[in-house]
């Protein structure tokens, strides 16, 4: 649920749960912290906020600097207090999905980011890892009845690519013509006429998303 400014503590973190597709597995983008508390361990990437815009602006800002890309499906997770178990401090979580081709990672050494598999996973600060766990699980349920993979994917994609978005983040494998019939019939994607060969194998259909913006069914 949304929260409003008058609703939460004097001191709230925006945190960012940045999900990508690579090597057919999800990934998290995270931080190296390089101050304390829990300095040198890997956290979500965010911040404190500073009460000046709303905290979806605040985050929408923090994923930009993280990615480079402001077009990215982004949604509020939940809110909670605890993360920080030595503070009552409140953060606000929202995740946001992307192709990771297109990320511009920061450069700089101190807070380096870099993309971590989410079941493989260190030992992160503040308790991050429920809040990667609860991210994948709504992804998972969402892609269920809404279009958001698109923001996984690049513009034109083959249903194979498509497949392997919902197989890494359900984490089981779909059946071909099921999924593919799914697809086609839920009137979120359509063929563009052109084709695409990937390796020794024939040319495959590509597909676009009607829209790109979240649809739900």
């Amino acid at each position: 649920m949304n929260q409003t400014k008058s609703e939460l503590s004097t001191d709230v973190a925006v945190i960012l749960v940045i999900i990508g597709i690579i090597g057919g597995a999800p990934h998290v983008l995270l931080v190296h912290r390089t101050a304390t508390p829990e300095q040198n361990k890997w956290a979500l990437p965010g911040g404190k906020w500073n009460k000046s815009e709303s905290l979806e602006s605040s985050a929408e800002k923090k994923l930009v600097q993280e990615t480079g890309i402001d077009t990215l499906y982004l949604e509020q997770l939940f809110t909670t207090t605890g993360l920080d178990d030595e503070s009552s401090s409140a953060a606000v979580a929202y995740f946001a999905l992307t192709d990771f081709t297109r990320v511009i990672l920061r450069a700089e050494e101190e807070w380096k980011p870099d993309w971590f598999n989410v079941n493989e996973l260190p030992e992160l600060a503040f308790n991050n890892n429920q809040v990667i766990r609860q991210a994948i699980t709504r992804i998972a349920a969402k892609l269920q009845y809404s279009n958001i993979a698109y923001s996984l994917l690049p513009e034109e994609f083959t249903l194979r690519q498509l497949q392997d978005v919902y197989e890494a983040l359900e984490g089981q494998t779909v059946d071909r013509r099921n999924f593919r019939k799914k697809m086609l019939a839920g009137g979120l994607i359509e063929a563009i006429g052109k084709t695409r060969r990937d390796g020794a194998h024939r040319p495959a259909q590509l597909y676009t998303f009607l829209q790109r913006e979240a649809v739900i069914l």
